[in-house]
């Protein structure tokens, strides 16, 4: 059996198809896998089990590269095409059966509505396979002997979700205090490599020994590391989603985004929110200017704390 796995560009959404795709490998142990996704998320698919083949699909002028993707995938008569990008390429392949993403989103969480393209329920969480190198490097950089570990993805590609980095390091001397429940923690950073700029700050405030500095590192190795972590928080991102679906108790920060939508899943998650709605802040933004980065602001320290508090308090 073939199937053809059309994923997402960016590292949220198709952290958020994983679950989709773990329970097909589940359902079709025997079925060999062609996994199409954007370059930055390309990682995250590497180990996935009888994987066939890994398609990066970069962008082209004129659309070209769904003609590249039609190239290499008309020669196959595949069983099944799950195309999550309801793509034209899909539709000009031969397979007995095709599923599309819903037309029209239920306003529901996104792993509940890639769920209802096979009648799944519960929906199936999302799942990251990691392979021996990610592995090997993530037991290098964070031994068995650190513990407790608090990860904190501070970035944020947009300016309007990113959470004050003076926050974040006020929280995270708060929580890793004397007395606290991380207490003497180590900090692992994780950000990508564009995005080292809007940490330093974070790095420069702790000594060189308490931060394992992750910035940069492959997604899977990442994840690897984000397992290891007793508790991640961060801004509403990719990473969130990847520590989520690792396991690692997540608590994502929302403000100018939807998190009926796009929070963390799992038993292990929950969010913290600014006072405003996500439609309040985003009214701002065509006068925010530079001060866009402050939509997070009216987010406190003191209430991400008693929510960090209660996160790792449940997963004891």
């Amino acid at each position: 059996m073939r199937i053809l796995f059309i994923s997402s560009n960016r590292i949220g959404d198709a952290v958020l198809t994983t679950g989709l795709l773990a329970w097909l490998e589940a359902a079709h142990p025997k079925a060999r896998f062609t996994i199409v996704c954007g370059p930055v998320a390309a990682d995250l698919f590497r180990a996935v089990p009888r994987l066939d083949r890994l398609i990066v699909l970069k962008k082209k002028k004129y659309h070209g590269h769904w003609f590249n993707l039609w190239q290499q995938c008309i020669g196959t008569r595949w069983d099944l095409i799950v195309d999550l990008r309801n793509s034209l390429v899909s539709r000009l392949l031969m397979a007995r059966r095709k599923v599309y993403k819903p037309a029209h989103p239920s306003g529901g969480h996104k792993v509940e509505d890639l769920a209802s393209l096979f009648c799944l329920s519960p929906p199936p969480a999302p799942h990251l396979w990691l392979d021996e190198t990610a592995t090997r490097q993530a037991d290098a950089l964070i031994p068995s002997t650190i513990t407790p570990l608090l990860a904190l993805a501070p970035a944020a590609n947009w300016p309007p979700k990113q959470w004050p980095i003076e926050s974040f390091i006020a929280l995270a001397q708060s929580l890793t205090a004397e007395g606290e429940p991380l207490a003497g923690a180590k900090l692992l950073i994780v950000a990508a490599p564009h995005e080292r700029e809007q940490i330093v700050p974070l790095l420069n405030a702790f000594p060189a020994g308490r931060i394992i500095d992750a910035v940069g590192l492959d997604l899977l190795t990442v994840a690897a590391c984000l397992q290891k972590a007793r508790l991640f928080i961060g801004n509403d991102s990719g990473l969130m989603h990847i520590a989520a679906a690792m396991g690692t108790p997540t608590l994502g920060l929302f403000g100018p985004g939807h998190e009926k939508i796009y929070g963390p899943w799992g038993t292990k998650t929950a969010i913290v929110r600014t006072p405003e709605s996500a439609s309040e802040l985003f009214a701002r933004l065509p006068y925010a200017g530079a001060f866009a980065p402050l939509l997070m602001g009216s987010l406190t320290v003191e209430a991400v704390y008693d929510a960090a508090k209660v996160l790792v308090k449940k997963d004891g």
